[in-house]
């Protein structure tokens, strides 16, 4: 039930007469911004009059609508303006519409009739850490187009490519070597483990920041000095309007450098000052001065087959994946495969060898690099010491998911950071014969604190998910079950069901907030705003479905009931907000091909918020236990269970659950 696609597909005949390519032209069809020029527009006659030439847009349009067939979709379409072609859908094709769906637990969503085959990379946390909240993005994202794609038909294939063989499990080696205790681990050892990588990595941290400070003291040195030279020309240009201007954009900045200069050294500072008042902590410093180093060694020797350390390995692997595990078992997110880097390792020699021999790659100062005419530097495969680059993994993962699932597509949900990586990744794949598969860097921004910068504790580490996860529970619970809001609760609201509803918005809020902006866009994390009842949060639409579910109850009727008494109804729309939620449930096809499109979920969180928003004015407007018939009622019945379950399907399809009461 895709509206502009069908309206396309119309209009498709009634421009084919005036050009050869009218695809371009009958795509032009686009909701309109108000009810009274009808619920969609075309705008291609002034684009196509242009083309065609010696033609006035209106008279074009006009012989559109005389060519165009709707007549069984749309009341007389109407050309407005300068060319405009506005239709309205009639009332008689809204209600049999919505009648069918009632029918239909696909809300009205037609499958894919070409499915394509899509792997979804995403989240790939390194396991051997807790995950923190530079995670939350690819995972809420990657877990929001699996659902999405999948809901329209395609065959989805998610793969969370963990970080399973690289320096953190050097770093835990070494720690559990130099200061675990087996026992100690044996009886506990998710905490233990993590705890052994805190320290070491914190030493390691703290050496990196003594060495480094120096240098980041200089540049911000260098910053001031340049600020008050450009400070200096301002002032010495004069009226000199466009020298002004380009030497206070230069000034601008030159001030946001200091600031990220000043910001490192804070956080050196804070690294250094956290070893030096903390004697034990000095003490291990002092007795390996290159902690860093001894960690990349015990990491050479796992890649080097070590049985010692591969055994540590093997050991530890699985308790680090049961930590993050039950980050997914709580944020409802789940993978076809968990294929870290570790699978691949046999694989790197032969991808060398292979790019080699195809003459792609080349040795270059000892090391083996791919050079790209596009690229100032090369992408390389295998270092002058022969370890392999995260560039070779990437190279061996495209070869065994070709060969082994054979995808149309493959998207890969890492952040923007990664952007020239992944186009190095992606020439070379070219260059291997891969145009077969369509290669997609799903890019996403960064999570800001309330200081505008990526957010972080004070000390400048990133935050740890779960500690995120349990603080928007905790704040969700303050929220929608305060004691007022408990008191009016019939039957009471039990403790466990207060919890569960906690949990649901909690972790509910945190997604949305994430999936309802752009993925390419920065935002700024904050809870007060997440678990708010208004506004474009997930409560609000959980809260506007638990409306829905309120109502059933006082009507002592289920959607199977409801769905009965609407076959034996013949439905009616007697006010414009019956029209509008109804039109608006129509439209929940067309934003998740949106969301395909584009890549990007916030197209089903903007369309849920509408909906929600056109429930609550329906809500407000249309009694329906008190409606004037029982013709009107059946009909408001309807509209109740389409737009619970519709909700309750959009938050699904997000990874977001709901609650039956709030």
């Amino acid at each position: 039930m895709h509206l502009p696609r069908e309206l396309q597909r119309r209009f498709h005949e009634a421009i084919r007469q005036h050009v050869d390519d009218p695809e371009q032209y009958s795509g032009m069809i686009r909701p309109t911004n108000d009810p009274k020029f009808g619920d969609y527009q075309c705008n291609a006659a002034m684009p196509l009059a242009k083309k065609i030439g010696g033609t006035n847009p209106r008279d074009l349009a006009t012989q559109m609508v005389d060519a165009l067939s709707v007549g069984d979709l749309c009341e007389s379409p109407e050309v407005a303006g300068p060319g405009f072609i506005n239709l309205k859908i009639r009332d008689s094709w809204i209600l049999d519409r919505v009648a069918q769906m009632t029918q239909d637990d696909r809300c009205g969503v037609a499958a894919a009739d070409q499915p394509r085959k899509v792997i979804i990379d995403f989240s790939s946390p390194n396991v051997a850490k807790p995950m923190h909240v530079g995670h939350i993005r690819s995972t809420v994202i990657g877990d929001a187009l699996a659902r999405v794609l999948n809901f329209l038909g395609h065959h989805t294939i998610t793969d969370n490519h963990l970080g399973d063989w690289g320096t953190q499990f050097g770093i835990i080696i070494f720690g559990y070597k130099n200061f675990g205790d087996p026992d100690t681990v044996a009886k506990n050892p998710v905490p233990e483990l993590a705890k052994l990588y805190r320290l070491v990595n914190q030493i390691s941290e703290y050496q990196k920041a003594c060495n480094q400070l120096p240098v980041a003291k200089q540049s911000v040195d260098d910053a001031q000095n340049l600020i008050d030279e450009l400070t200096g020309k301002i002032e010495a240009a004069g009226d000199d309007a466009k020298a002004v201007k380009s030497l206070k954009k230069n000034l601008s900045a030159a001030k946001k450098r200091l600031q990220s200069a000043r910001d490192s050294v804070a956080a050196m500072n804070a690294k250094m000052d956290a070893v030096q008042t903390n004697e034990d902590l000095l003490k291990i410093s002092q007795q390996y001065p290159d902690i860093a180093q001894r960690c990349l060694s015990e990491t050479a020797k796992l890649h080097e087959g070590d049985q010692e350390n591969l055994d540590l390995w093997t050991k530890f692997l699985p308790y680090c994946r049961d930590e993050i595990d039950r980050i997914y078992d709580r944020l409802d997110v789940q993978f076809d495969h968990t294929l870290g880097e570790s699978f691949y390792h046999d694989r790197l020699p032969g991808v060398v060898d292979q790019l080699s021999r195809d003459g792609i790659a080349a040795e270059s100062e000892g090391a083996i690099c791919v050079f790209l005419d596009q690229f100032d530097a090369p992408m390389i495969i295998r270092k002058k010491d022969g370890a392999f680059l995260y560039a070779t993994t990437d190279l061996a993962t495209l070869q065994y998911r070709r060969e082994e699932f054979a995808p149309d597509e493959i998207l890969y949900v890492v952040d923007t950071r990664q952007s020239e990586h992944f186009d190095k990744l992606f020439a070379v794949a070219r260059r291997m014969g891969m145009e077969d598969v369509r290669l997609v860097h799903v890019n996403f921004g960064t999570v800001l604190g309330a200081d505008g910068r990526p957010l972080k504790t004070r000390s400048g580490t990133l935050i740890g998910l779960e500690s995120l996860l349990d603080d928007a529970v905790a704040r969700a619970q303050a929220v929608v079950c305060d004691p007022e809001r408990l008191q009016r609760m019939d039957p009471p609201m039990t403790a466990d069901e207060q919890q569960s509803v906690a949990e649901t918005v909690g972790i509910g809020a945190i997604k949305f907030a994430d999936l309802s902006h752009h993925r390419t866009s920065d935002y700024q994390f904050n809870l007060d705003k997440m678990v708010a009842l208004d506004g474009n949060t997930a409560t609000y639409i959980q809260y506007s479905y638990a409306r829905t579910q309120s109502i059933l109850r006082r009507a002592e009727m289920d959607e199977e009931a409801v769905v009965a008494l609407a076959s034996k109804t013949e439905l009616v729309f007697s006010q414009p907000q019956e029209r509008a939620l109804a039109l608006r449930l129509l439209q929940f096809e067309e934003a998740l091909v949106s969301v395909y499109d584009d890549y990007a979920p916030n197209q089903l969180t903007d369309y849920l918020f509408e909906t929600a928003r056109a429930y609550a004015v329906f809500n407000d407007t249309c009694p329906v236990l008190k409606a004037e018939t029982d013709q009107m009622r059946a009909t408001r019945l309807v509209l109740v269970v389409l737009c619970g379950r519709l909700l309750r399907k959009g938050l699904e399809l997000l990874g977001i659950g709901v609650a039956d009461r709030m």
